[in-house]
């Protein structure tokens, strides 16, 4: 564990910490060396902003679980519900946004291949 958290003077606000185990034990003993880490630097964790004991949590985009990591449909809802881009400029952003999430989504550049297949030169947007 300690060599997976590093809590350092200059990392003392807006810090989000995922702590993650195998079992139950394991989890105890890693929230006892984050909490007593941040103790020892002085830093300080809301207790009303911590969640303990999750099965699955909600971490940068994405839910993460003993199944793996997968989309959090809150954060992808804007894809989803995307219109059909209108022109170049829009395509190229969309492109960007989705393919943020291209390594969790199967098929994904198979999806992508139209709207990729537009940002070539000499393609006509229609």
């Amino acid at each position: 564990m300690s060599e997976r958290f590093r809590c350092t003077e200059d990392s003392r606000q807006n810090q989000e910490f995922l702590v993650y185990s195998r079992d139950e034990n394991e989890h105890a003993d890693n929230l006892r060396i984050v909490l007593q880490t941040l103790r020892e630097k002085q830093q300080y964790a809301k207790f009303n902003k911590c969640e303990f004991w999750l099965h699955e949590v909600g971490f940068l985009g994405h839910i993460v679980s003993a199944e793996g990591i997968r989309v959090d449909p809150n954060k992808i809802s804007v894809i989803v519900n995307e219109k059909p881009q209108e022109n170049l400029s829009k395509v190229r952003s969309f492109l960007g946004l989705a393919s943020y999430y291209q390594r969790l989504v199967q098929g994904f550049s198979m999806m992508a291949s139209p709207m990729t297949h537009l940002l070539q030169k000499g393609v006509k947007f229609e």
